[in-house]
C-alpha cells in the first residue's frame, strides 16, 4: 500500500485532522505509526461505539500500530461516573466487548494491543510529568479544554481539572504519534498540542469523527437507556429500538440511522463489494439495492426511500454485526453483573 493509499484510508469520514500535512510527514518518515484511541469503561458502550470501530479497522488495515487505552482512572475522575471499586471489572468488560465488535467488524485483532490506564499511569515518570504540566496549566484553560467531556456540576471536582492533562500525557507514555477520537475531544486534543512543547514533549497528531446522534434525534448516551442502541441488545429489541428512532423522512439533520449508514454499515458494503438490499411490497416499487452511500442518499433525500423501509434492513444488518459479541457474552453473565451491578 502506498502512503497516498494509507493516507486516504486513515483520514476517510473523519471530521477534523490536527493536521493533514504533518500526518503526510509522519508517514514518510515512519514505516508503523503508533494510533492510540482513549475509551473511559463507564456505562455499557452502544452503537455509537461502531464509528470509532470503523476507524480502528481503518488504521489496522492502513498498517499502524493500534493501542486501545481501557482508561480507567479517567473514569473514576469524571464525576465518578464508575466507582473505584468497578474499575477493574469494567474495563475487563470493555476490553471484551470491543474485541469481539472489532472482530465482527473483520477487523485483525491481533494488531491490536489493549492497555489499562492505571497500568502506567501510576508510574513515576507519569507522575512528574502530571506534576510538572499542573504547574503550567490554569484552572480555566483546564476546564475549557474538558468542557466538552467532563461533567463538572455546580461543585465542579478537582479530578475533572486532571482529566485533559492526563489524557495529553498518555500520548506521550503511550509512545504513540497519534490520538484518535470522537469529535467532542477536540478541546482536550488542542489542549495536548499546546501542552507538550511546555514540557519538553513533541506535540502529536489528533484525528477526529462526528459522534452517531441519539436514537431519539440528541446525543446518544450510555446512561441513558432511551437513546440508545445496547452492544448486546437481542435482534428484537434492536428492531424495536430502530423503528421508534427519529428518522424524518427525506431529512439528514440529526439523523442517527442516516449517519450510521454513512459511516459504518455502507463502508462495510463498499469495502466488500456487497450491495444494501432495502425489502419492499411491490405495491411499493419491489425490491432496491444501493451499492453506494451517495446513491442511498439521494434516493432518501429525494423521498424515494421510506424511512421504514430503510430501518427494516438496517435493523437486519445491524443484528448480524452484533450477533457475534452477544454470543460470546451469553457465557459471561457474571462478567456483566460484576461490572455493572446495578443493572
Amino acid at each position: 500500500m502506498t502512503n497516498e493509499e494509507k493516507l486516504n484510508l486513515i483520514t476517510r469520514n473523519t471530521e477534523e485532522v490536527l493536521t493533514n500535512e504533518e500526518l503526510e510527514e509522519l508517514l514518510e518518515a515512519k514505516k508503523e505509526p503508533v494510533v492510540y484511541s482513549g475509551c473511559a469503561p463507564t456505562g455499557r458502550p452502544h452503537i455509537g461505539y461502531i464509528i470509532p470501530a470503523m476507524k480502528i479497522r481503518d488504521f489496522v488495515n492502513a498498517g499502524l500500530k493500534v493501542k486501545i487505552l481501557l482508561a480507567d482512572l479517567h473514569a473514576f475522575l469524571d464525576n465518578m461516573k464508575t466507582p473505584f471499586e468497578l474499575l477493574d471489572k469494567r474495563a475487563e468488560f470493555y476490553k471484551l466487548e470491543l474485541g469481539e465488535l472489532y472482530k465482527s467488524l473483520g477487523v485483525d485483532i491481533s494488531k491490536i494491543e489493549f492497555v489499562k490506564g492505571s497500568d502506567f499511569q501510576l508510574a513515576k515518570e507519569y507522575t512528574l510529568d502530571m506534576y510538572k504540566l499542573a504547574s503550567l496549566s490554569s484552572i480555566d484553560r483546564a476546564k475549557h479544554a474538558a468542557a466538552e467531556v467532563v461533567k463538572f456540576g455546580d461543585a465542579p471536582k478537582l479530578g475533572g481539572f486532571l482529566y485533559p492533562l492526563l489524557q495529553t500525557l498518555d500520548e506521550e507514555h503511550l509512545k504513540a504519534d497519534i490520538q484518535y477520537g470522537w469529535v467532542d475531544q477536540r478541546k482536550i486534543m488542542g489542549f495536548a498540542r499546546e501542552s507538550h512543547p511546555k514540557i519538553g514533549q513533541p506535540k502529536r497528531i489528533e484525528i477526529m469523527t462526528s459522534m452517531l446522534p441519539g436514537i431519539d434525534g440528541g446525543k446518544m448516551s450510555a446512561s441513558d437507556a432511551q437513546s440508545k442502541i445496547d452492544l448486546l441488545d437481542d435482534e428484537t429489541t434492536i428492531a424495536a429500538k430502530i423503528k421508534k428512532a427519529y428518522c424524518l423522512e427525506g431529512d439528514l439533520t440529526d439523523n442517527g440511522i442516516m449517519v450510521f449508514m454513512k459511516y459504518v454499515l455502507m463502508v462495510l458494503k463498499e469495502d466488500k463489494g456487497e450491495a444494501f438490499s432495502v425489502e419492499r411490497a411491490e405495491k411499493f416499487g419491489g425490491n432496491m439495492e444501493y451499492k453506494t452511500y451517495a446513491d442511498l442518499e439521494k434516493d432518501f433525500v429525494a423521498k424515494k426511500l421510506h424511512p421504514e423501509d430503510l430501518k427494516k434492513a438496517l435493523s437486519r444488518e445491524l443484528a448480524k454485526i452484533l450477533a457475534p459479541v452477544r454470543k460470546v457474552f451469553e457465557g459471561k453473565k457474571d462478567l456483566i453483573k460484576e461490572a455493572y451491578p446495578e443493572e
